[in-house]
């Protein structure tokens, strides 16, 4: 039995976090929370208006979601949320360095991206920005609480794959 309580969906605009997320907490019967909705009202101008976040602009929407976790966790609940965590900093700061929780990173091309940001609507996140969440990105390396996913596979493998690496049942 895995002890994986929270799992974050994580990966640049356009990868699939939401999809993948919002499925995989219906499978699981977990909560699932969009973390673009913790951003505070501050950072969604920035975006919209095509102004890439600074880690200052990003501090309290981490905290946030550190906070959801902590909630969850206080109420027995477990959960999954969309979240880009881009940095290793910014994941340190979402598990608070608790064992209960992983990465699921859904990885593709600038290409691909770029491609599903073109045909996305109704989001604030203009496909202007994706230059800068590809150099913000900072893959999940050794010694993090993560897997790496291919984002070019159907959202529904790509939920099939998480269980089945974290061992988890759905």
């Amino acid at each position: 039995m895995s002890n994986v309580r929270f799992i974050i969906v994580m990966g640049v605009s356009g990868c699939g976090k939401s999809t993948v997320a919002a499925l995989l907490a219906a499978r699981l019967g977990w909560d699932f929370m969009e973390g673009d909705a913790l951003h505070p009202q501050s950072n969604v101008e920035k975006m919209r208006q095509g102004i890439a976040l600074t880690d200052e602009d990003r501090a309290p929407w981490l905290r946030e979601i550190a906070r959801t976790i902590h909630g969850w966790r206080a109420d027995g609940k477990a959960g999954i949320i969309a979240c880009s965590a881009l940095r290793r900093r910014y994941r340190d700061i979402i598990t608070d360095q608790k064992e209960d929780v992983r990465f699921a990173y859904l990885r593709g091309s600038f290409s691909l991206i770029e491609q599903r940001l073109a045909s996305r609507q109704g989001h604030y996140m203009p496909a202007s920005l994706l230059d800068s969440q590809f150099e913000a990105l900072e893959e999940p390396g050794a010694g993090e609480p993560a897997i790496t996913l291919d984002t070019g596979a159907p959202a529904h493998e790509l939920v099939n794959e998480v269980l089945n690496r974290l061992h988890l049942e759905g």
